[in-house]
């Protein structure tokens, strides 16, 4: 019987993952409160990982860590001693990529008619998926490395990469739904490109959380792997491509020239939710108050699953 791996979340510091390198140790002069950033030192990959020190979700402080980050990046990469092709997005939180944007802040600006913050906020995740989508104007492949629950704008954030690597136990959806909202950060656009329009407003308007098993079979999740093994199977794709990678990298540039996504675009969709968020009923801010409540019994407390025997 084959020996099991370690499981891995988010760490790459763990020996089992190494025959012949020291543990990743490169990252930014910077630090940051809510990401760690590493370079691999055995595969051309530059690792980001959510951090966040409460809830799962998508925060103004950890949107202003990776847009100060990305805009780091291309220094980082020109110091690295060597060629780095992959750019991963993944989460240190066992059994969580993200929960999404942060509803505490959504109702709360709307109750206060505070269309400002919100207008702020939503245009700062466009920042954001949209170096995903331009891949930094780097020759990089964007990987979403998802190990757990990705729903709302955390599964638009993975959308928003070139590829999705997906453990067989996460779960992706889009919610909005249920609160009478739809998801504005890019899933329109990212799923029509990846499924057709029919099957892309059928993910956005039902509310269904998929397995990333059903994803796979439907062609959003690019590389299924089994759980606990997300790092491994990320690192032996990358390994068994390693020949054929500028093949990958410019035929991902074909399927994006074939089927462009304009910042305009993202950005006008982002207004388009931000109107219906400021035309929400106190019934659904009621409604978006319970998937708060989720979202809590989810916080972290800065205990983070490293890795698990």
């Amino acid at each position: 019987m084959a020996v099991r791996r370690p499981t891995l979340v988010g760490n790459l510091n763990h020996p089992s993952l190494y025959e012949y390198a020291d543990p990743a140790s490169a990252s930014p002069d910077a630090t940051y409160d809510t990401i760690d950033v590493e370079l691999d030192p055995d595969a051309p990959i530059f690792w980001c990982w959510m951090r966040p020190p409460g809830k799962p979700i998508v925060t103004n402080p950890l949107l202003t860590d990776l847009k100060t980050m990305h805009r780091a990046l291309p220094a980082l990469l020109d110091k690295a001693d060597r060629t780095i092709e992959y750019y991963v997005f993944g989460s240190r939180v066992a059994g969580t990529y993200s929960l999404g944007g942060d509803l505490a802040f959504f109702a709360e600006s709307v109750r206060t008619g505070n269309r400002s913050a919100i207008r702020a906020y939503a245009h700062a995740c466009i920042d954001v998926v949209w170096q995903h989508v331009i891949a930094f104007d780097r020759p990089l492949i964007t990987v979403a490395l998802v190990q757990g629950d990705a729903l709302g704008g955390g599964f638009e954030t993975a959308l928003s990469c070139d590829l999705i690597v997906a453990e067989k136990s996460a779960k992706m959806g889009l919610p909005e739904v249920l609160f009478n909202l739809f998801p504005g950060m890019g899933a329109y656009s990212f799923l029509t490109r990846r499924v057709g329009p029919a099957e892309a407003h059928k993910l956005v308007t039902s509310g269904t959380v998929y397995t990333a098993e059903q994803l796979h079979a439907m062609g959003i999740v690019d590389v299924l792997v089994e759980d606990g093994e997300g790092v491994y199977g990320l690192r032996d794709y990358v390994k068994r491509g390693a020949r054929r990678s500028n093949a990958l990298r410019a035929s991902l540039r074909a399927r994006k020239r074939v089927h462009p996504i304009s910042e305009a675009e993202l950005r006008d969709i982002v207004d388009i939710w931000v109107d219906a968020v400021f035309t929400l009923t106190d019934a659904d801010l009621r409604r978006m108050g319970r998937l708060t409540g989720a979202q809590d019994r989810r916080r972290t407390g800065g205990a983070y699953a490293i890795a698990a025997e």
